[in-house]
């Protein structure tokens, strides 16, 4: 990032909008490139005036206007940082536009450069041809591996003055599971989880420094990184899915790389709800051994003008940061649904994102596998669904009676019973129709009322639960009918044909 900036700044550039949470991290850089270009420094915020970062003198001048008012006294070859600068820009004052595009173009003639610094991009019309964008990413490997040595540093001094046991910078693998935990987050957050690991633990604790990242993807409300010990041995049946999956399980890995294998994009799953679209999802981090990011395609839009688009462009910057990862796009066509009347009801917003996203997911480079899920594919915009965008589109059906039968068995274990205690191919049989959550739902009741009798559930008590329960397939009948017309042809079965079963069988 510093290269970027330095090759702007001697092209001429006078307008630069810095995208960063990191304050003290963009500073830094902006210190290091005035320094190799021999140019002063001045940075500016509401609070404390103009200062000059090389004497440490202060102007006093709280207003925008002011400022920019000043920038004329500035010494040629010198670079102005505007703190915060883009909550004025958000709904401007006209002559503020004004002034700053004029200090620009003067700016151009005398080897000075603004540098407005804000945590989102914020830039009316008038300026958007005026200003370069240099969004800054999160913090790769090395960067981290600064602020992972600084912590260490810094114990050791203290552990020296109290005389006591010094720590070890770690290396090899032991420091590599540590700069995983902490990618994603900023330098700052980083120190933060290293200092809170060696206060809880005193050690460097890649659980800790893992949990404090959950914690720290949680605070925009965008993504969510989940903990989850799914597998594909708790998913009955969708044995074309799993097997599709399990032949990418080393896609994320040196040896593909070398081979020369592509890395996947991602998957689509449509399918009836309650049928395991969300369980998979979970257990496609765990077949690649990768963290699993959740987001909520819904959250992405706001109020504000430009909000989403920083929010989209967000979510795309951890993600990558994170990466390898699988990012599950949950229930995906409500986030979506808009964008084909976004003209009329919201601007074009929903259209811009979608638009951003698709883009997005076609270029990506970085190893960020996507797994969506959908239960209404009506409500999806035909471009997500031509080929190229996804690996490979899957239907996820009512589960049939061999994989009801492996839901029985998993779902009774699950809950601490012995499934020989149960006929599980009865079990099977009478609840054609249900969805894998349904039979869960079942057993669970059958618990209850077992619970309530002061007994164990058998059969008999399952039996009763199921002549009270109708399930999904029942009062949703037309709806699945048109949704399996629609997927027929136009997307995988996730689960082998009754027929190609069959044939088989007699073949074996």
């Amino acid at each position: 990032m510093r290269e970027k900036i330095t090759r702007y700044i001697r092209a001429g550039y006078a307008g630069l909008y810095l995208v960063s949470h990191e304050e003290q991290r963009v500073e830094a850089e902006l210190k290091a490139v005035a320094t190799e270009l021999n140019h002063a420094l001045y940075a500016w915020s509401v609070t404390e005036g103009l200062i000059d970062t090389g004497k440490g003198t202060v102007r006093d001048c709280g207003e925008p206007l002011e400022v920019l008012a000043l920038v004329g006294e500035l010494p040629e070859n010198s670079i102005l940082l505007l703190r915060d600068f883009h909550q004025f820009l958000d709904e401007p004052n006209p002559v503020l536009v004004r002034k700053l595009k004029d200090v620009i173009h003067e700016a151009r003639t005398k080897g000075r450069t603004i540098a407005v610094l804000g945590c989102r991009l914020t830039l009316p019309p008038e300026l958007e041809r005026e200003i370069a964008i240099v969004e800054f990413a999160l913090p790769d490997r090395e960067q981290l591996r600064v602020v992972m040595d600084g912590i260490v540093a810094s114990h050791n001094e203290t552990m020296t003055k109290g005389r006591r046991q010094r720590l070890t910078a770690p290396d090899g693998n032991a420091a590599t599971t540590l700069l995983d935990a902490a990618r994603g987050m900023t330098t700052n957050e980083a120190e933060n989880a290293y200092a809170l690991s060696l206060v809880e633990s005193g050690a460097l604790d890649p659980a800790i420094i893992a949990r404090e990242k959950a914690q720290a993807v949680k605070k925009n409300g965008l993504l969510e990184l989940i903990e989850t010990n799914e597998s594909l041995d708790t998913i009955g049946g969708l044995d074309v899915l799993k097997n599709w999956l399990l032949k990418r399980r080393e896609a994320f890995t040196p040896r593909a790389a070398e081979y020369g294998l592509p890395t996947p994009k991602g998957v689509l799953m449509l399918g009836i709800p309650g049928c395991g679209k969300s369980l998979t999802a979970k257990a496609t981090a765990s077949v690649f051994g990768v963290p699993l990011l959740r987001l909520d395609a819904g959250r992405i839009f706001a109020g504000i003008v430009g909000q989403s688009e920083s929010n989209l462009r967000s979510v795309i910057q951890t993600a990558e940061a994170i990466a390898p990862c699988v990012l599950w796009l949950d229930e995906f066509e409500k986030g979506l649904s808009g964008s084909k009347s976004s003209g009329s009801t919201d601007g074009g917003t929903s259209a811009r994102v979608f638009g951003s996203l698709l883009s997005w997911m076609q270029e990506k480079k970085a190893p960020v596998f996507i797994v969506a899920t959908a239960n209404d594919v009506s409500q999806l915009p035909p471009e997500l669904l031509r080929v190229g965008r996804w690996d490979q589109l899957f239907f996820i059906d009512l589960p049939n009676r061999e994989e009801r039968e492996r839901i029985w068995q998993i779902q009774i274990a699950k809950y601490t019973r012995e499934p020989e205690s149960f006929d599980l191919a009865q079990l099977a049989k009478v609840t054609d129709g249900f969805t894998g959550s349904e039979i869960e739902q079942v057993f669970v009741e059958a618990l209850y009322r077992a619970f309530d009798r002061g007994d164990e559930p058998t059969d008999l008590t399952i039996g009763e639960v199921l002549t009270e329960f109708v399930p999904l397939s029942k009062f949703m009948a037309e709806q699945i009918g048109a949704l399996r017309t629609w997927t027929k042809g136009r997307t995988r079965p996730a689960t082998t044909p009754a027929l190609e079963r069959r044939e088989r069988k007699i073949a074996v």
